[in-house]
C-alpha cells in the first residue's frame, strides 16, 4: 500500500483548512467543483474557451493519456456546442498544455500518485501531474470549470493543487439481482471518472443470477442466469474501458452464501439436497456451499483461476456475508466434520471456508476482499475488509493489522439524502481514535447500489447525483463538510453528468409520461408537481410494506420507481421556510415564494384527480395528492396566522398538527417531503412561536 499522497501533503491540507471558507464565499465566480480540490487560489480574469481552444501534450505521452485528451475535447464540445478540433495539437503552443512526468502502472494499483496541479490564467492553462492518472483527474476538473460568461464560454483564473484523501474510492453495482446492461455500466463509469472515483466493484453472482460466462463451467451461466450474462470478451472490453478512465475493476463472486444460482447447474457444490432453482424473491436464503467437500475447493480453484485471468486487478472479492447456516445444521456429514475438526459453530465453519478460499485466491496471484464476516483470527494480513457494519468494525480490523474500506453509510439503495451520506466519514467514530499507523490501513470507501429495486431504466437515478457527494467525501479534505456548499455544487454537477449520457434526471420524466398516458399538458404538470415532492420510503421499509411480495419479475413502473430518491424541491422548500423563520417572518420575498408554492400545492389535486381516475398507476397516489393539497392549505393557514401578529390558539394548532400527522404517514411506499417544513410554520404561528411573537 502506498498512501504517499496523504503523507506528503500536511502543509497543503493546513492551507486548505485556512482558506476554504473564504474560497467558498468569495470566489467570483464560484467554483462549481465536485469533489472540491485540496487547495484552490483565485487569479485575475478568466480564460476564454472558444472554437480555437486546443490541447497539447508535453513530457510523457501514452495511448491512454492521448485517448483521455480526445474524450476531454469531445466532452468540452458537447458542453459548449463549439466546433472544436477533436484531436490534441502536435505543438506545445496550445490553450491547455498537459505535462505528465511518467506512466501509471500497466495494471492500476492502490495508492498510485493521483495528484495534479492545474493553473489557469487569462492567456492559457497548464496541467502538470506526476502520472497519467493525475493528468486525467485534472482534465475532469477543467471540464467542471468551464461555464457561460457574458462574453462567451470561459474558465475562471485559478491555481489548483489537488490530491485524493483516500486511495480507494469506489462504486459497487449489483448486476446479479437485476441484470444491468453494459451500456449502462459504461455510462456510470463515465460518471465515476467525472467525480474522480477509481474503483468499480462489480457484484456478479447472487441467488438470483450468475452473470459471467465461464468456459470451464458453462452450466453456471447457461442455467443460472436466465440468459442474462456478460461474455468474457465483453468483460475484457469493459475493463479496458474503465482503465482508460483511471478506474480499477474488482469482481465479486459471493460465497459460500448468496449462491443459489450456482447450484442450479452444479448442485454438487451445495450443502443441501436440492433441487435448486434461481431465486425470484429477495432476502437471505438457506442454500450455501458445502465447506467440508473437497470437490468444492477443486471447483473453486478452477473457477477462480479462470476469473483471475479475465480480471487483471490485484484484488478479488469473495463476498462472505449473510450465511444463515440452516443447510449446514441439517447436514449430518457437515455436523460430523465439525465435531472431528473441533469447529464449534457455523461462524467458525465459515471462517474455515474463507481461509481455504483465501489460499486459492492467493495461489492465483490475487488478494482477497471480503465483507466483515471474513475477518476471523488467523486470516492473512493482505486481506481487505469491506465493512457494512461501520467504523467500529473498520477500526477493529485496522488495530489487528488489516486494511479496510467503509461501505456502511454509503448504501445508495437505502434512499438516504446526499447530506446524510456526506456526513459519514471513514475516519469518524472509533476510527478517529486510531494511531497514525492504523489510520493508514483505512483505504477509503465504496458506495453500494444493491439492485432489488432498480431496473435498467431507473438505476442511474438511484446512483446519481447523490454518489457525487460520497465521491467528494472520499477525495476532498476531511474539513470540507458544509452541506449547503455541497448541495449548491451538486446541482451544477448533476446537470453536467447528463452530458455524459447518464439519465438520472430525464428517466423520471419518461417514466411519469408512461404513468400519465395521454394526459393533457396541464394534468402532466400536476403529476410532475406531486412527483417532485415525494420520495420512496427509506432503508428496508419498501420490502416490508410491499402490497405483494416482490420478485425479480415485478414491474418497476409505479410512481415509487419513477421519482428520485431525494426530492430537490422538498429540500429547497425547507430551506425557504428556514430562511423565512430566521428573519423572524419579516422576509417579504421568502413569504411570497412560500405563498406561491403552497397555493400551487393546495390547488394541484383538483387538476390531478381526473388523471388518477383514468390511469391505474396514477390512481395509486391519489391519496398522496390529496395530502399535498391539505399540506398546502395548512401552510397557507399558518402564514395567515403569522400575518395577524397574534399567537394562534391551541385548538387551531392541534387541528393542523393532526392534519400533519396524517400527511406524514407513508402511503403506497411514498413520503411527502415538505410536511416537516410546514409543521415549522404551524409551530411558528402558535403561542411561543418566534414569528407570532415578533410581529408588530
Amino acid at each position: 500500500m502506498a498512501q504517499n499522497a496523504r503523507l506528503r501533503g500536511p502543509g497543503i491540507l493546513v492551507f486548505c483548512v485556512l482558506m476554504y471558507p473564504a474560497m467558498i464565499t468569495a470566489q467570483q465566480p464560484a467554483l462549481h467543483l465536485m469533489p472540491l480540490p485540496a487547495s484552490a487560489q483565485s487569479g485575475a480574469g478568466s480564460l476564454e474557451v472558444d472554437s480555437s481552444f486546443s490541447v497539447a501534450f508535453v513530457g510523457h505521452t501514452e495511448p491512454r493519456l492521448e485517448r483521455s485528451g480526445e474524450r476531454f475535447l469531445l466532452q468540452l464540445a458537447r458542453q459548449t456546442g463549439l466546433a472544436l478540433a477533436l484531436k490534441p495539437a502536435k505543438t506545445a503552443r496550445a490553450t491547455l498544455v498537459i505535462q505528465a512526468d511518467h506512466a501509471s502502472k500497466e495494471i492500476q494499483e492502490v495508492g498510485e500518485d493521483e495528484s495534479y496541479v492545474l493553473e489557469v490564467t487569462a492567456t492559457g492553462a497548464k496541467l502538470i501531474a506526476p502520472t497519467t492518472l493525475g493528468a486525467m483527474h485534472g482534465l475532469q476538473t477543467f471540464l467542471q470549470l468551464v461555464d457561460v460568461s457574458p462574453g462567451g464560454f470561459a474558465t475562471p483564473a485559478v491555481t489548483i493543487h489537488d490530491q485524493p484523501r483516500f486511495p480507494w474510492r469506489g462504486l459497487m453495482i449489483d448486476s446479479a439481482r437485476h441484470f444491468i446492461p453494459l451500456d449502462i455500466i459504461r455510462r456510470n463509469i463515465d460518471g465515476m471518472e467525472a467525480v474522480k472515483m477509481n474503483v468499480f466493484h462489480w457484484h456478479l453472482s447472487e441467488n438470483q443470477g450468475f452473470r459471467v460466462e465461464s468456459k470451464k463451467f458453462p452450466k453456471l451461466h447457461e442455467l443460472g442466469s436466465d440468459a442474462l450474462y456478460y461474455t468474457q470478451d465483453e468483460i475484457r472490453d469493459l475493463i479496458a474501458y474503465a482503465r482508460d478512465r483511471g478506474i480499477r475493476v474488482v469482481p465479486e463472486f459471493d460465497m459460500p452464501g448468496h449462491s443459489t444460482a450456482w447450484f442450479v447447474g452444479h448442485p454438487e457444490l451445495a450443502s443441501g439436497k436440492g433441487p435448486y432453482e434461481i431465486e425470484r424473491k429477495w432476502g437471505v436464503f438457506d442454500p450455501a456451499m458445502d465447506p467440508t467437500n473437497e470437490k468444492v475447493y477443486k471447483f473453486l480453484d478452477d473457477l477462480i483461476g479462470e476469473m483471475a485471468r479475465i480480471f487483471p486487478d490485484h484484488y478479488f472479492h469473495i463476498g462472505g456475508d449473510e450465511v444463515n447456516g440452516k443447510e449446514w445444521d441439517a447436514n449430518p456429514k457437515i455436523q460430523a466434520f465439525m465435531k472431528v475438526q473441533g469447529i464449534k459453530n457455523n461462524e467458525a465453519l465459515q471462517a474455515y471456508f474463507s481461509g481455504r478460499v483465501q489460499k486459492l485466491v492467493t495461489k492465483h496471484g490475487k488478494a482477497v476482499v471480503g465483507w466483515d464476516e471474513v475477518l476471523v483470527p488467523g486470516v492473512p494480513k493482505d486481506i481487505v475488509i469491506q465493512s457494512w457494519r461501520g467504523q467500529a468494525s473498520l477500526a477493529q480490523a485496522a488495530k489487528q493489522g488489516y486494511r479496510g474500506i467503509l461501505s456502511n453509510g454509503y448504501y445508495l439503495d437505502l434512499g438516504w439524502s446526499a447530506a446524510r451520506h456526506y456526513a459519514v466519514d471513514p475516519m469518524s467514530g472509533e476510527a478517529a481514535n486510531l494511531s497514525a499507523e492504523e489510520k493508514q490501513r483505512i483505504l477509503g470507501g465504496e458506495s453500494c447500489m444493491w439492485a432489488e429495486y432498480v431496473s435498467p431504466e431507473n438505476v442511474d437515478s438511484r446512483i446519481w447525483p447523490r454518489n457525487a457527494a460520497i465521491a467528494e467525501r472520499l477525495w476532498s479534505p476531511q474539513e470540507v463538510r458544509d452541506p449547503a456548499s455541497m448541495y449548491a455544487r451538486l446541482d451544477f454537477v448533476s446537470a453536467r453528468l447528463e452530458w455524459l449520457g447518464l439519465t438520472h434526471r430525464t428517466a423520471s420524466r419518461h417514466m411519469l409520461q408512461r404513468l400519465a398516458g395521454s394526459s393533457s399538458p396541464v394534468e402532466f404538470a400536476a403529476l410532475r408537481t406531486l412527483a417532485d415532492l415525494i420520495e420512496p420510503v427509506k432503508d428496508y421499509t419498501r420490502g416490508q410494506t410491499a402490497p405483494a411480495e416482490p420478485t425479480n419479475a415485478t414491474p418497476m413502473n409505479r410512481v415509487v420507481d419513477a421519482v428520485p430518491l431525494e426530492s430537490d424541491a422538498g429540500r429547497r422548500f425547507n430551506d425557504m421556510v428556514d430562511q423565512f423563520l430566521a428573519a423572524a417572518c419579516h422576509d417579504p420575498a421568502a413569504e411570497a415564494g412560500l405563498r406561491a408554492q403552497l397555493t400551487t400545492w393546495r390547488d394541484n389535486d383538483a387538476i390531478l384527480q381526473p388523471l388518477a381516475q383514468r390511469s391505474f398507476l396514477v390512481k395509486e397516489v391519489a391519496a398522496t395528492s390529496q395530502d399535498l393539497s391539505a399540506l398546502g392549505a395548512a401552510g397557507l393557514a399558518a402564514l395567515e396566522a403569522i400575518a395577524k401578529g397574534q399567537p394562534a390558539p391551541d385548538a387551531w394548532k392541534a387541528r393542523h398538527l393532526a392534519i400533519l400527522e396524517q400527511v406524514k404517514k407513508p402511503k403506497t411506499q411514498l413520503l411527502l417531503i415538505p410536511a416537516p417544513a410546514v409543521q415549522k410554520l404551524i409551530e411558528a404561528a402558535t403561542a411561543g412561536g418566534t414569528c407570532s411573537a415578533a410581529k408588530p
